[in-house]
């Protein structure tokens, strides 16, 4: 996590009650998806509340030595260059293979057209360019995390980018 990203979350954390607790939470910030144009798009999608949830590959936690994400961690969404967007906290996080995906989680992903169909084709293509840079087969039993998420702290001039 920069500086500005930071910072930002910390401004979040400030609005909180003195009696909250942020034990036992993960920070984290970062965007959603592996290009420019659908970062981006993933950052506006959440802010207009369209995007409740995502999803990654399970081996890319293991490869990488990562936890996995639980209820109550909080993540600040950035767009492509990094510049804060909004504060979610994570609201689920589930495993399953990618054959199990159900209609329900590829609508609260709000990407596309919001069907299952046009999920699986998505992130068929995602979910194989990741594979082929972990050295792993894709397959439709691959195992994937499901997180739900909702904003906690939204910044309503989040995309012109100024870093602060």
């Amino acid at each position: 996590m920069n500086q500005y990203q930071k910072a930002f979350l910390e401004r979040y954390l400030a609005t909180l009650p003195v009696t909250s607790s942020t034990a036992g939470r993960a920070f984290s910030a970062g965007y959603y998806c592996d290009n420019h144009q659908e970062a981006n798009l993933c950052a506006s999608l959440i802010l207009a509340g369209k995007k409740r949830a995502t999803s990654s590959l399970y081996e890319g936690y293991v490869r990488a030595g990562l936890s996995l994400p639980k209820k109550g961690d909080l993540h600040v969404v950035t767009d492509w260059q990094g510049c804060p967007v909004c504060v979610v906290e994570v609201t689920s996080v589930n495993r399953c293979r990618f054959i199990d995906v159900t209609e329900a989680f590829a609508e609260q992903e709000g990407e596309g057209d919001g069907s299952l169909a046009w999920w699986r084709e998505a992130h068929w293509d995602f979910f194989t360019r990741e594979c082929y840079s972990l050295g792993v087969q894709p397959s439709e039993e691959m195992a994937l995390v499901l997180e739900c998420f909702e904003v906690v702290y939204p910044r309503r001039e989040s995309m012109n980018h100024d870093k602060g």
